[in-house]
């Protein structure tokens, strides 16, 4: 589910991969007797395909795409097909099924099937609408509006959701809701925002924020990068880029849309250990230095 994209698409059954072959490998074939019932299935690898053999409402317009993400590509056919999203059906729903795969989606440990781009259609490379914009064309939904509650992986409550058409209100702090203008005039969700590290603004002026789900870490311009982490004790550039802060760091990076600040758990802001044996020593940061559009935009 991604807000920093509008394309979705799910994998082909004729899907290679750039890297080996097919986008999976056979693992195995088999005999399932349940019962009188005898069924046959193939398993392969963690991923599920669409095409004509496993959907009979499938339709190949002919016509071709190609997605090039931050990581990773894509290229297929632009079909429709019938889609059911939690019991709300749009039929003949035109989007894509991927014959070409990068790694980062073929592999086998890649856990998804395909990506669901959520942001405003006129940055889709298919020049279709987003599925939360058909429904909400078609009156399924009152707004074509996408909520998102992303769960801490390390929590293990795997509780996140998704909410097409409002809010859910039991998700979030009411006080906290704020509404600011989409200033972005290609499809992102993007607005301004300030920087804080410890309640201390850092004063960067006329800066904006890309909102993207499918972005793992925050990218900010090199010079505000370096103005972050010089607040933050203990914080090392990597020399790349990146920075290192100590796994036990307690200051608090916030950040400010329409007058809410926004608290960035400490947490959170620790990627990965340097050392994986040394849970007290150096982390990765959460924030790294990029160059994402402007010299005052962050993603």
């Amino acid at each position: 589910m991604d807000s920093g994209s509008a394309d979705f698409w799910v994998g082909g059954e004729e899907c290679q991969s750039r890297a080996d072959g097919d986008c999976v490998r056979m693992v195995s074939s088999r005999f399932v007797r349940s019962r009188t019932v005898l069924t046959f299935f193939t398993t392969q690898g963690n991923h599920v395909f669409l095409g004509q053999q496993s959907s009979t409402t499938f339709q190949d317009s002919g016509k071709t795409f190609q997605v090039k993400y931050g990581s990773g590509s894509v290229e297929g056919n632009i079909i429709s097909d019938n889609l059911n999203i939690a019991g709300l059906a749009l039929d003949k729903h035109v989007f894509g099924v991927a014959l070409v795969e990068s790694e980062q989606f073929s592999g086998n440990t890649t856990k998804f099937d395909g990506l669901m781009g959520l942001a405003k259609s006129i940055l889709s490379n298919q020049s279709v609408l987003t599925p939360v914009e058909s429904l909400a064309k078609q009156g399924l939904i009152s707004e074509a509006i996408t909520s998102y509650k992303i769960s801490r992986v390390s929590d293990g409550l795997n509780d996140g959701e998704i909410t097409f058409g409002g809010l859910d209100q039991s998700k979030f702090d009411p006080n906290t809701l704020v509404t600011f203008q989409n200033i972005n005039e290609n499809g992102f969700w993007e607005g301004d925002f300030t920087v804080s590290v410890g309640d201390q603004d850092l004063g960067l002026q006329s800066r904006t924020a890309i909102l993207d789900t499918g972005t793992t870490i925050i990218i900010a311009p090199t010079a505000d990068a370096e103005a972050v982490h010089a607040k933050i004790p203990g914080a090392k550039p990597d020399g790349q880029g990146g920075f290192s802060i100590p796994c036990t760091n307690t200051a608090v990076v916030s950040l400010t849309f329409a007058g809410q600040a926004f608290d960035i758990n400490p947490i959170d802001l620790l990627f990965a250990p340097v050392d994986a044996n040394d849970l007290q020593g150096d982390c990765l940061s959460g924030i790294t230095s990029g160059d994402v559009g402007s010299p005052q935009q962050w993603l």
